[in-house]
């Protein structure tokens, strides 16, 4: 008898040396088909290959394991006292093996439909649209693909079958509890899903918000990132741009117009500044062509507000067109005009006085 258990644990010892030799070998197989693929889908001409390649490279080998665990537990270990457990732990890798080659899938989608994206053009609004739309949908699914594997990991589990069973019997206190709990996360959930519907903001979108100019880096399904003009990144919930209000400068298309202001003295001809303008503007590349304009927009018992109006194709080649027209304006009226700058003077009280003339 003992020397059938000496031989039966021998078999054993035998058996798993065997086995750890053959997934070091595996191993090592896979890695040079993964090293030989790679190099073959290096030399085309697309990137999509590389990347789904470089997706499937650690579920798959996590699939194989998982095969030839199921193969030596049946073969070897079916008299063991522990082959349930075992039995039990090649489920939940199974579970959690299709879980994760699914989230690599999906990903594997959302790269795919990117792609097909033009981020870059100069109309890009369409494109900044579905990205948000894939970027928000691939978190709902993997949130989906998550939630079910572990549900289902859980139902393998007896103890979680009977707490299960417990809990139905109390369903109405443990319902109130977790609206309550879940409250807020269920409603970020909602609201996740309500903006990549409706769409208030989408990805790239330039938008004032907390008194700060950016631009929609990042959306989640419970914050959203806003990168700041100076690289700062502001953090807000997601449902802050359903609850408040917010500037959204790219809503329906990239185009804006800008203003700069000049105070100055009413002997300043307006009509000069009117017939500089088209100069400042001709192949300047940050002008679109549609809006210039200068006009007088307010008087008062010292100065006149002169206001110039420009259009860009985006708000941040708006921007460096202000600043350029606001530099030349000035240096303009300094070459021709230096006495309409609007000054101010001390009396012999030494109370501020503002002289529009020297």
């Amino acid at each position: 008898m003992n020397q059938y258990i000496n031989n039966e644990s021998f078999v054993l010892i035998i058996a798993t040396i065997s086995f750890v030799a053959l997934l070091a070998l595996v191993f090592y197989i896979y890695r040079y088909l993964f090293l030989y693929f790679r190099k073959k889908v290096s030399q085309t001409p697309g990137k999509l290959d590389n990347f789904i390649l470089d997706l499937i490279r650690i579920p798959t080998l996590w699939f194989i394991y998982w095969i030839l665990l199921k193969i030596f537990t049946h073969i070897f270990l079916t008299d063991q006292p522990f082959f349930p457990f075992l039995q039990h732990f090649n489920s939940l890798l199974l579970i959690f093996a299709v879980a994760w080659i699914a989230i690599q899938l999906v990903k594997a989608c959302s790269y795919y439909l990117q792609n097909r994206l033009d981020i870059n053009a100069t109309d890009n609004l369409h494109a900044r649209k579905s990205l948000t739309q894939i970027k928000i949908f691939q978190g709902i699914v993997n949130s989906i693909i998550v939630i079910i594997a572990i549900s289902i990991g859980l139902l393998t589990f007896e103890q979680a079958k009977n707490i299960g069973l417990s809990l139905l019997t109390s369903a109405g206190i443990f319902g109130i509890i977790v609206g309550f709990a879940a409250q807020k996360s269920i409603g970020m959930f909602l609201a996740g899903l309500q903006i990549a519907i409706t769409q208030p903001i989408r990805l790239d979108d330039v938008v004032i918000v907390e008194g700060e100019w950016g631009r929609i880096e990042e959306i989640t399904l419970s914050y959203v990132v806003v990168k700041i003009w100076d690289e700062r990144r502001l953090m807000l919930p997601v449902n802050y741009f359903l609850e408040k209000p917010f500037q959204n400068w790219t809503r329906s298309n990239a185009a804006i117009m800008g203003t700069i202001f000049f105070y100055v003295g009413f002997d300043l001809p307006v009509q000069a500044l009117r017939d500089f303008m088209p100069e400042l503007l001709k192949d300047n590349p940050n002008w679109d062509g549609r809006v210039w304009n200068v006009q007088v927009t307010n008087t008062n018992e010292a100065y006149k507000e002169v206001r110039i109006l420009v259009s860009s194709s985006d708000a941040s080649k708006n921007w460096d067109l202000r600043t350029e027209i606001r530099e030349k304006v000035i240096d303009f009226i300094q070459a021709h005009y230096p006495e309409c700058f609007a000054k101010v003077r001390l009396n012999y009280n030494n109370q501020p006085q503002i002289q529009t003339k020297v």
